[in-house]
């Protein structure tokens, strides 16, 4: 699937479950991947990670999903990442080609992007 398509994707689901309406605050949908973030450090720091194996050995049904990798760090990454698409989606963005320009900008940059004091990657 490319990145067109899981925007487009995404953004259908939204739409046709409410999650997204006319004239919606862009704050709060910002907000909302906010939260999506917060949810994904919590895993991390609890260590709940998706067992993605068992998960497809049982039959990937959802009982399996809720059991193997609801609220793990996958799945709170991936409601992110889905959240952004909706945002795209809605605005018009075409996250695809926005991403593949910025991987080209970032190739012309140097380490660290230049920064000296990068605290967060320690």
């Amino acid at each position: 699937m490319t990145v067109k398509q899981l925007q487009d994707k995404c953004f259908g689901h939204a739409l046709t479950h409410g999650f997204i309406r006319k004239n919606m605050d862009i704050q709060k949908l910002l907000d909302e991947v906010h939260g999506e973030v917060d949810e994904a450090l919590y895993a991390s720091v609890a260590g709940k990670r998706a067992d993605y194996q068992k998960y497809c050995e049982v039959g990937k049904g959802n009982e399996a999903f809720i059991k193997y990798v609801k609220d793990s760090l996958e799945d709170e990454l991936a409601d992110t990442v889905m959240r952004v698409a909706t945002i795209c989606g809605y605005l018009g963005i075409d996250l695809q080609k926005h991403i593949a320009e910025k991987i080209a900008f970032n190739r012309s940059r140097g380490y660290l992007h230049g920064k000296t004091n990068k605290s967060s990657l320690s």
